[in-house]
């Protein structure tokens, strides 16, 4: 599989304060930046916003290395073989098992001497400490929101949500997109939950969207436009929080947007194969894919069928 780098730069979250961005020693170290230089390799995949916040897919070979302070919170799932390693952070030691359902996290400034006697494949999420407030802050959270440092550390929740992303970029920039970010909110909330301070309870939000900001909703779904269609744009029309807005939506339709935005394209491009003689190719670019093939490889994940076959049979 080629390597796919997806970057998002219409979108720009707010950097950190500069009081905070002075407590580190390189406070411009990304952290995509910082582990690919450890890591000494590219990612298998990647998509980032403009701030840095994004996922990455790495497979890397075995590490002996110091991981330098970064501006950006990392949190890593582990999909590899099981193996013990050593994580060194002053006078700390910390020796753990990695295995499928540990979670890995290195708070945003700090760093540590790894030590991984084995190839390693992981899914990592870069989290701008901007991020983490925004979403303390919509869940009504008072709690502590400074991460704990965990190594090898047993969570097999967040981790299965955090390798979900590794297969889930289907090459359509509208739904890549809107689905990064509700991905990245939800393990944001997880992580809030878990791996903060103190454990933090959030509730959950009841009643769904007035009908109004429902109808709203579905219109710039149904866009064209791939900036109308932005998670944060759909909150501010419902003048909602996008913690709010994700829950709500998900409470009056059953599903999330992410998902409401997949169904509808499919719907259209089951109408377009059916009614019309327009090429796949040409299906395919109308609905926003990067490629024939990335749209075939969507269309046959929800159906069963390549979009040529299914024409076929239609007909």
């Amino acid at each position: 599989m080629s390597k796919q780098i997806l970057r998002d730069p219409s979108e720009t979250l707010p950097a950190a304060p500069e009081a905070r961005r002075n407590e580190l020693p390189n406070a411009d170290r990304r952290a995509e930046a910082e582990m690919a230089r450890v890591l000494g390799t590219e990612p298998f995949r990647m998509a980032l916003d403009a701030s840095g916040a994004g996922i990455a897919h790495w497979k890397h070979d075995p590490l002996h290395d110091v991981v330098e302070p970064m501006s950006h919170h990392v949190i890593m799932a582990y999909n590899g073989s099981v193996q013990r390693m050593e994580r060194r952070s002053g006078r700390s030691v910390a020796i753990g098992t990695f295995r499928p359902g540990v979670m890995i996290i290195i708070p945003e400034g700090s760093s540590s001497r790894w030590d991984i006697p084995k190839p390693v494949d992981v899914v990592q999420l870069y989290l701008p400490h901007t991020m983490l407030e925004r979403v303390a802050r919509e869940a009504e959270t008072a709690s502590p929101i400074d991460l704990l440092e965990r190594t090898a550390h047993p969570d097999p929740i967040t981790s299965r949500l955090l390798l979900s992303a590794a297969d889930s970029l289907e090459g359509n920039g509208a739904l890549d997109t809107l689905f990064r970010h509700q991905l990245i909110d939800l393990l944001t909330t997880r992580v809030l939950a878990a791996h903060s301070g103190s454990p933090t309870t959030i509730q959950p939000t009841m009643g769904g969207l007035a009908p109004k900001a429902l109808l709203r909703a579905i219109e710039r779904l149904r866009s064209d436009s791939d900036a109308d269609v932005s998670l944060a744009a759909l909150a501010s029309d419902a003048g909602l929080s996008r913690f709010h807005f994700c829950r709500a939506f998900k409470e009056s339709t059953g599903l999330s947007p992410h998902a409401w935005l997949r169904q509808h394209r499919l719907e259209q491009a089951m109408n377009m194969l059916r009614d019309t003689d327009a090429s796949v190719v040409s299906v395919a670019a109308a609905l926003g894919y990067a490629s024939q093939t990335a749209f075939a490889a969507a269309f046959r994940k929800l159906t069963g069928e390549t979009p040529s076959d299914w024409r076929r049979r239609r007909r």
